[in-house]
């Protein structure tokens, strides 16, 4: 007989998913899907609303990474308005979505995945846990929590509170860097790199101990896609899109945001709430392509800081041509933490950085705009469209992790088909094939718009509990 596991939930997330792997009469692995199980359809909400409103409409869509859509959703707004923003709310912007950045990815490795790197996969789950690794390792889980708390505290103090700040608006942000505060900033950065060093060594003494793991998880050719400077150096919040094939050639670049529809599309499958986006010249599922902190670091040539520039040159020493195990998302994402650190010394030494002058205002002079910037887990794009008095008619978010949709259950099947053999699986191998989905970081919240294919069943029930109606698809 056939037979079907679940792993429901899949753990160590940001939302709700799951994995089924099916195997044959013999006990093989014939399929496997990760299946994002939640709906929200926040797309739809915002049609009616003005324009202005949408960078703090968008905040909200999640609560890991709301800069990231502040960031891209402030540029759409602003192609509507057809301005540009003033240099130091450019660089203000920068240093927040670095911060973000920085605190998402120390989430990401210390949170999530560090007890499956440091305590082993087959370890016991009860203890395989940020405390598990704090009481292993305490330098490494204090690194950890501080270099959150260094993003996180950065973000409240331009936005004025962590989560959901309104700080970046359509033409800038609202108020200026006071000097107070950029001498605070300045005084977290001995800290923060202390921290991010004590990780990086640690990981580049174990990574070799996880070979086998690096061979299976999600390890194919494929595209890749980021922002870059025209310097070739890695970029978060400006930029265009460069996109490279398996061997590090170049097959697009220079992709601004009113381009990535042309290039990019969309397709949906009856198993996810989760979109998967596709490079439209080769269709789906052949176009299929991965973005975040592995991607970033493939397509550049340099990350533009001089500490991180050393750990770029070691990490693409590891393959000839870019790194295709996903895997290596975990050691690409350090990097980006050493990077963010570096940047938001640059931007704070900038001499321009304290300027009053930091918001530009217009009405609509567009009935269409799109913004693109890079979250932590990889390229983020807010389309929409207004009327003439600037009411929103249609919005299209491309989250990084629909992007990255197809690689994931790419990823689970393989992993699923190299563990299970003749039916046999045991805890470390199911979290084995949990870990594939970790190394991409997924937002399952930021990401859930699919068309309706899943099924779906809503009950409406009075205050006495009885059943007054039934909707069903």
């Amino acid at each position: 007989m056939t037979q079907t596991i679940t792993i429901d939930p899949v753990t160590r997330l940001e939302g709700h998913g799951k994995v089924t792997i099916q195997l044959d009469e013999q006990g093989n692995v014939t399929d496997a899907h990760f299946h994002v199980t939640q709906v929200r359809g926040f797309e739809r909400f915002c049609e009616g609303r003005p324009f202005y409103e949408m960078p703090s409409l968008m905040a909200r869509i999640c609560g890991i990474c709301p800069v990231s859509h502040l960031v891209a959703s402030a540029k759409a707004c602003e192609a509507i308005m057809s301005i540009r923003i003033p240099h130091t709310a450019a660089q203000l912007r920068r240093m927040l979505n670095l911060a973000q950045m920085v605190q998402s990815h120390a989430l990401s490795f210390f949170h999530l995945s560090s007890p499956d790197l440091l305590l082993g996969l087959d370890s016991d789950p009860a203890h395989r846990h940020i405390f598990g690794v704090a009481a292993a390792r305490p330098e490494l889980g204090r690194a950890g929590i501080g270099l959150r708390r260094f993003g996180q505290h950065i973000i409240e103090l331009l936005g004025n509170k962590r989560i959901h700040p309104g700080w970046v608006i359509p033409g800038g942000v609202t108020e200026p860097l006071a000097p107070a505060k950029r001498d605070e900033i300045l005084a977290l950065l001995p800290e923060a790199y202390s921290n991010i060093q004590i990780a990086l060594n640690w990981y580049k003494q174990i990574a070799d101990t996880f070979q086998s793991e690096i061979e299976v998880f999600a390890n194919f050719p494929s595209l890749f896609m980021g922002l870059i400077n025209e310097d070739e150096s890695v970029e978060f919040t400006d930029g265009a899109l460069r996109v490279i094939d398996a061997k590090g050639a170049i097959i697009e670049d220079g992709v601004t945001a009113t381009r990535f529809t042309e290039i990019i599309g969309e397709a949906v499958e009856p198993y996810s709430y989760t979109k998967f986006a596709y490079y439209k010249p080769l269709g789906y599922p052949q176009g299929s392509y991965r973005v975040g902190p592995l991607a970033r670091l493939n397509i550049a040539q340099s990350m533009g800081t001089p500490l991180a520039d050393i750990e770029l040159k070691q990490f693409k020493q590891l393959a000839l041509g870019p790194l295709q195990s996903s895997f290596h998302y975990h050691h690409a994402r350090l990097i980006d933490i050493l990077y963010g650190i570096e940047k938001i010394e640059q931007i704070l030494s900038d001499p321009l950085i304290l300027d009053k002058h930091v918001r530009a205002t217009a009405g609509v002079n567009r009935l269409e705009g799109a913004g693109q910037a890079e979250a932590p887990r990889g390229t983020l794009m807010h389309n929409y469209k207004v009327d003439e008095n600037g009411l929103i008619t249609w919005a299209n978010l491309v989250i990084a992790t629909g992007q990255n949709n197809n690689a994931m259950n790419r990823g689970v099947l393989q992993a699923a088909q190299h563990y299970i053999q003749n039916g046999k699986f045991t805890e470390g191998i199911l979290n084995r094939v949990e870990a594939v989905v970790r190394t991409f970081d997924p937002c399952l919240s930021c990401s859930s718009h699919a068309f309706g294919q899943m099924p779906l069943h809503i009950e409406l029930l009075a205050s006495t509990g009885d059943l007054l109606d039934t909707v069903s698809r």
